[in-house]
């Protein structure tokens, strides 16, 4: 069927300069560029600069985790168990995600409690992380 995507697409906008280079780490890695992006995306250090919306996020996140492993952990104490096991299969990515990003933003914060805890002053412009 022409048009229709098994996937949901990712897109952004970038000046001509980041396309250059990007097009260049691209052709460096041999690898296709979904590659490449999937890659860069999953496994390469980002530096993230806590802010208190993006603990409040996190925490309404657990929240939410929580509360849904509370109810399949009462299923399977029961052995009533309603979610299907494409649901489980769902419930436990979208929780690895959400715990590997966790630990993504608690490193990162490592990182930057360290270099200051040296006598260091890091600042997110400084370019360090």
């Amino acid at each position: 069927m022409s048009g229709v995507h098994k996937y949901p697409t990712i897109s952004f906008r970038i000046s001509p300069r980041e396309r250059e280079e990007i097009e260049a780490k691209i052709l460096a890695s041999g690898l296709s560029k979904k590659d490449y992006f999937v890659r860069s995306c999953i496994y390469n250090r980002v530096c993230v600069v806590g802010k208190k919306e993006l603990i409040y996020q996190l925490v309404e996140e657990l929240k939410i985790m929580q509360t849904n492993i509370r109810e399949v952990t009462e299923q399977f104490e029961k052995t009533e168990i309603d979610l299907t096991p494409e649901g489980l299969e769902d419930m436990r990515n979208d929780c690895l995600d959400m715990l590997k990003a966790i630990l993504w933003v608690l490193d990162g914060a490592k990182y930057l409690w360290q270099g200051s805890t040296n006598g260091e002053e890091k600042s997110p412009d400084s370019g360090n992380c």
